[in-house]
C-alpha cells in the first residue's frame, strides 16, 4: 500500500473495517480476534505499530521479522484460527517508523479464534459464540451471500477430475515450500480449501459449488449449474458473427487454461524488460483479466460470461453483485471479494495475487502494451475494456518516460537488424547511444542474450575480448 493512502486511513481512526494494534515488540493477544472478526464480517485493514488513538509508534526494528513469522504461523494454525486463512504481511515505513499492514478480506466461511466466534462492529470485536441468534444469522448471511458455499451432499469424488489434484499439489508446492496441500489426499485438499463444508443448521455436508466449479467434470458441473459457460470470441473481420470461437463449459482450472490459449492464439506479445528479466506483457494483462472473469462472477446468474477480441480492444463481461456503480478508479477503490473461497484457492496456486492487485496490474501493463488505459465498469454486469491501440492524442510509453523499466520494441528491432552482422559490445552500445557500459549491459545486452534474441559468436567464452553478438531473426 502507498504511504499516502496508509496515512490517510490511519488519520480517519478505527472503524468496523480498520483496527490498530501497538504490537511494538510482540503481537497483541487480541490481534487474532480482530482477524477473525474481519473474516466473519466485511473484511478490513489491520495495522501493527499504531496506537488505538492513531499515533504511529512503529514496530521495533529487531522484532519485525519475528512478529511477521509469528503472525503467519498462528493464522495457519487451526488451534488459533479455524478454518485457517493465509494472509500476507506488508512492511511499510512511515516517517522513519516501520508499520506492518495486513489486508483481511471477507471470508465466505464462519471462522473461530481459539474456539470462539468473533464478529465485528464499530466498537471492535465481540464474542458471539453463546448467542445462538447471532451465530445462526452469521451462517445464514454467509450462505446466502456467497453462492460458492452451496453444499451438494450427493456429489461424489468420482465426479471430480482426479488429475487436477495432482496439478494443484504441484502448483501450490511451487508457491511455497512444504505447502500442506502437497501431502494431502484429494478430499483433504477440498476441506483445507473450504470446498467441502458442513451446514451446521441441517447437518448436511459435502462438496460445495465452488469445489465442483474448480475440479468438476463437465457432467457434474452442468448438473449443479446448468447455465455455466464462458464464451471466447474473435470478432475482427466478421463483425456480424465471429472469426473464431471457443464455447467453454468446463471447470475453472480448464477454463483458465483455454482462455489463456485463446488469447495467445489471437494477440501478439510485446518485448518488455522488468529489471533485467524479460516478461510477457500480454500474459501479465490477461492472466489478471481472465482470473477476474472466472473468480469474481456471480455464478447464480445465468448471464453468459464472455471475452471478446475485436480489432482495437478486448472486452469482458460477467454477471455481478455490484457494490457500487460506474467506472472504477484504480487509485481509490475498495476491492470486494465476490467468491472469496475460490479467490483464495487461485491465490494458493499462484494464479492471482492480492485482492485488488488485478485492476492495478492491468492498468500498469496495458499502458505499456498499448499506451491506453483500460476501463472497469461496476454494475449488474461487470465490464472490463482493454484497449489494444493507443488513442490518437496519447503517445505510447517510450524508454524516455520510463527508462528503468521499458526498452521499446522499436529500439529492440533496430538492434536486431543492426546485429544481422556480428557486432562487438562497444559497437552496439555506440549504435544506440548509451554512454555507460554497465548500464548498457544491465538494461540492454544481458536481457537480449538471456531472452535468446542475441547470440554470442564465442558462446563457450562469454568474457572473451573478441566476443561479438549477432541476431539470426
Amino acid at each position: 500500500m502507498k504511504v499516502e493512502n496508509l496515512k490517510k486511513i490511519i488519520s480517519q481512526g478505527e472503524s468496523i473495517t480498520v483496527e490498530f494494534k501497538e504490537s511494538k515488540k510482540k503481537i497483541n493477544k487480541d490481534v487474532y480476534e480482530s482477524v477473525c472478526g474481519f473474516l466473519n464480517r466485511y473484511g478490513g485493514q489491520l495495522f501493527l505499530g499504531v496506537k488505538d488513538n492513531g499515533d504511529i509508534v512503529g514496530v521495533d526494528g529487531d522484532s519485525v521479522e519475528q512478529i511477521k513469522k509469528d503472525f503467519v504461523t498462528s493464522i495457519n494454525n487451526p488451534q488459533t484460527l479455524s478454518p485457517t486463512f493465509y494472509l500476507a504481511v506488508e512492511e511499510v515505513e512511515v516517517d522513519g517508523k516501520v508499520i506492518l499492514y495486513i489486508h483481511v478480506p471477507e471470508s465466505s466461511q464462519v471462522h473461530r479464534c481459539k474456539g470462539e466466534i468473533f464478529d465485528r462492529n464499530e466498537d471492535g470485536d465481540f464474542d458471539i459464540t453463546n448467542n445462538t441468534n447471532l451465530v445462526s444469522s452469521l451462517y445464514m448471511r454467509k450462505q446466502s451471500t456467497h453462492t460458492e458455499n452451496r453444499i451438494f451432499p450427493y456429489a461424489e469424488m468420482e465426479g471430480l477430475e482426479s488429475e487436477l489434484f495432482t496439478k494443484v499439489r504441484k502448483l501450490a508446492g511451487n508457491q511455497k515450500d512444504n505447502h500442506p496441500w502437497t501431502s494431502m489426499k484429494d478430499v483433504e485438499i477440498l476441506k483445507s480449501a473450504g470446498l467441502y463444508l458442513m451446514d451446521p443448521n441441517t447437518g448436511k455436508q459435502g462438496i460445495t459449488l465452488g469445489g465442483i466449479l474448480i475440479f468438476g467434470k463437465e457432467e457434474l458441473i452442468h448438473a449443479a449449474l446448468s447455465h455455466h459457460k464462458t464464451d471466447a470470441i474473435l470478432r475482427r473481420e466478421n463483425l456480424d458473427r465471429y472469426d473464431d470461437r471457443d464455447d467453454i463449459r468446463v471447470n475453472l482450472i480448464r477454463s483458465y487454461e483455454r482462455l489463456m490459449q485463446f488469447i495467445a492464439k489471437h494477440l501478439n506479445d510485446k518485448f518488455y524488460l522488468e529489471g533485467d528479466q524479460r516478461v510477457s506483457i500480454r500474459d501479465k494483462i490477461f492472466r489478471e483479466a481472465i482470473s477476474n472473469l472466472l473468480i469474481h462472477r456471480e455464478f447464480s446468474n445465468p448471464f453468459p460470461a464472455k471475452l471478446v477480441i475485436e480489432k482495437d480492444r478486448v472486452y469482458i463481461e460477467n454477471s455481478n453483485k455490484p457494490h457500487g456503480n460506474g467506472i472504477i478508479d484504480p487509485e481509490n477503490f475498495s476491492p470486494y471479494p465476490k467468491n472469496p473461497t475460490i479467490a483464495k484457492f487461485f491465490k494458493e496456486i499462484g494464479w492471482v495475487d492480492e485482492l485488488g492487485s488485478g485492476v492495478r496490474n492491468i492498468y500498469k501493463y496495458n499502458r505499456i502494451y498499448s499506451g491506453a488505459d483500460p476501463e472497469f465498469i461496476e454494475g449488474d454486469v461487470f465490464k472490463t475494456i482493454i484497449p489494444l491501440t493507443a488513442p490518437a492524442t496519447t503517445p505510447a510509453i517510450t524508454p524516455a518516460t520510463t527508462p528503468a523499466e521499458v526498452d521499446s520494441d522499436e529500439r529492440t528491432r533496430e538492434i536486431l537488424e543492426y546485429c544481422k552482422k556480428p557486432r562487438s559490445r562497444q559497437e552496439i552500445q555506440d549504435f544506440i547511444g548509451i554512454k555507460s557500459a554497465r548500464d548498457f549491459r544491465k538494461r540492454v545486452l544481458n536481457p537480449l542474450v538471456k531472452g535468446g534474441l542475441l547470440k554470442r559468436t564465442i558462446p563457450e567464452s562469454p568474457t572473451s575480448p573478441n566476443q561479438k553478438y549477432y541476431s539470426d531473426r
